[in-house]
């Protein structure tokens, strides 16, 4: 029988492709409107450069500190919306993919 691996927020299973591909979403999503979305789009090509340019290995250092980082953000955000349930909130994360 073999034993599932133990689910580690901290622990980040991306690739640099993955990444990059997560960032190539949001510049299509937000070059749909790209004079409001100016500043954005901006900064988001410079964490794509910067992906590009960094090795794999600061790159698991610092995507690992992010993801932990929002995990917590997400928890306390959850938590401060007492009338909404947990459930809820990830179904409307899920939904919004």
């Amino acid at each position: 029988m073999t034993r599932k691996k133990q689910f580690n927020p901290d622990n980040l299973v991306l690739t640099k492709p993955e990444i990059l591909e997560f960032c190539d979403r949001v510049l299509e999503k937000w070059n749909k409107s790209p004079t409001q979305n100016a500043t954005n789009i901006l900064a988001m090509n410079a964490v794509k450069t910067s992906v590009m340019w960094t090795d794999d290995e600061s790159l698991k250092a610092i995507w690992s500190e992010i993801i932990g980082w929002t995990y917590e953000l997400l928890y306390h955000n959850a938590m401060a919306n007492n009338d909404e349930e947990w459930t809820t909130v990830m179904k409307k994360l899920k939904n919004k993919k």
